[in-house]
């Protein structure tokens, strides 16, 4: 990505629309019509990025006491899986670093197969291996991201992925994003990128709603659509076709929290369903949403690593490191490492401020 496009990125005057020119009362065209829903995709994806950029806020884990009192439980043959996760997250976004280094538009429109779930995947193993650490060890994901979900809600990370959603449909509450309520989302009908952190926080917000009604109508269509544990009317004995308000709280006690990590499983999409061609035959700018979601992914797995890192000790994490192939080795994991990871874990809390400065 060139350095104007990043600009473009993070620039909180960045006006760039993404619709195509129209003139008077004219329709749009038919091609960027069908690109509609792509380009709500790549505006929430792109505004998660923008969030992380703006909040900058990084570097405050090793303020927060739940991260300075963090200790794993981290035995020989434990510590083996651990590095297992770690290499799967490492080669998942080592992948999807060097797809957008490849200047071919119609190259990278067709890479989203692949991109999409390597996005997620890394996120995921990451997530994984912070669990493993502290000696919860699950594969399942849906207990995984239940148990992300709550430790985002009981505060393990800094505010830029720290949002989330919880609440029956509905009647949704969204929380940490203050700004969200003042603003709304851009009407379909002009798709700008959001330039404003209010317009950022508006679209993260609506990002959690899709992404949570699609959660709940999910579990509600497992539900009813099993004979075995479908609800029926105490009246007929039929299947209910609509559900009340307290059945829906219930519903919503059972998915537990939306989060990022729910926004990220939005990216788990099958090359076989019809829906990946909706991106691939679009016109929305994919050197953007590549470069989104090689942002969001470092982010997110740059938390977890510090984390990891903190319970092995630095030294244990080099000798990790260490271990690597060599095309991860000397990438983005060691340079990481020395630039994120270990300053964050040798710097002391009373020279916290004074090491984000140097840093900025």
């Amino acid at each position: 990505m060139t350095q104007k496009t990043n600009a473009t990125m993070h620039s909180p005057n960045a006006q760039a629309s993404l619709a195509p020119a129209s003139t008077g009362n004219l329709p749009l065209d038919d091609s960027w019509r069908k690109s509609i829903p792509a380009q709500v995709f790549l505006n929430h994806f792109f505004s998660m990025d923008y969030h992380i950029h703006h909040q900058n806020d990084l570097f405050d884990l090793p303020k927060f006491p739940i991260f300075q009192q963090f200790y794993g439980r981290v035995t020989d043959e434990s510590r083996k899986a651990l590095e297992k996760l770690l290499l799967n997250s490492w080669s998942a976004e080592y992948a999807l670093r060097i797809t957008p280094v490849v200047n071919d538009e119609q190259y990278l429109q067709s890479s989203l197969h692949w991109t999409f779930p390597q996005a997620y995947y890394s996120a995921l193993f990451s997530a994984r291996a912070f669990l493993a650490v502290q000696g919860i060890n699950v594969s399942n994901e849906e207990l995984i991201r239940k148990r992300i979900g709550n430790m985002v809600v009981r505060g393990y990370y800094p505010a830029s992925i720290g949002y989330y959603a919880l609440g029956p449909i509905n009647n949704y509450r969204i929380q940490r994003l203050p700004m969200a309520k003042r603003f709304s989302v851009a009407a379909k009908g002009d798709l700008l990128l959001p330039s404003r952190e209010g317009s950022v926080q508006a679209e993260l917000a609506q990002f959690l709603k899709t992404t949570r009604d699609q959660r709940v109508k999910a579990l509600r269509n497992a539900i009813q659509n099993n004979p075995k544990t479908a609800l029926r009317s105490p009246k007929t004995g039929e299947i209910l076709q609509k559900f009340s308000v307290e059945q829906y709280k219930q519903l919503a006690k059972q998915i537990g929290y939306t989060t990022y990590f729910d926004m990220l499983s939005r990216l788990r999409i099958s090359s076989t369903n019809r829906e990946i061609e909706r991106f691939v035959d679009s016109e929305i700018d994919v050197k953007l949403f590549h470069q989104s979601l090689v942002n969001i992914v470092a982010h997110v797995n740059s938390v977890h690593e510090a984390y990891i890192a903190k319970a092995l000790g630095v030294q244990a994490y080099r000798q990790l490191v260490a271990k690597l192939p060599s095309y991860l080795q000397e990438s983005f994991v060691r340079e990481r490492m020395n630039t994120i990871i270990a300053p964050m874990l040798s710097t002391p809390a009373s020279d916290h401020d004074s090491f984000l400065r140097m840093a900025a």
